[in-house]
């Protein structure tokens, strides 16, 4: 899937560790030039931040996957985005790996919830 819009807000840095290591995820706000504008969480995971290095007002496009996890009975979506291009701008598509698998333990203010 992809969207397109201006990059309005960067969310703090998330590190941690789990039982392959350290991680990292950085988290961003989206805002949509729909008719009627729709602003959409995206994260990039690990080495993909340095890969794709967004800025608060950047026109991007963005691809993405979603994913929902279920944790103690409740389901959590996630859009991870694995390619950005800025417009204007060029297009990043070195590969990179999946550094994440699916059942991380990490501790963070959802008590641990895994991402």
């Amino acid at each position: 899937m992809e969207i397109t819009g201006k990059i309005i807000r960067l969310l703090p840095l998330q590190t941690g560790t789990g039982k392959n290591g350290t991680w990292r995820k950085q988290e961003y706000i989206l805002e949509t030039s729909d008719k009627i504008p729709r602003k959409v969480c995206f994260s990039l995971w690990g080495d993909k931040i340095d890969q794709f290095p967004l800025a608060e007002g950047d026109e991007t496009e963005v691809m993405f996957d979603l994913e929902s996890r279920e944790y103690n009975g409740r389901w959590y979506t996630e859009v991870k985005a694995w390619k950005c291009t800025r417009k204007g701008g060029t297009e990043q598509t070195k590969p990179f790996p999946q550094d994440l698998p699916g059942d991380l333990e990490v501790d963070d203010p959802m008590g641990g919830m895994p991402f």
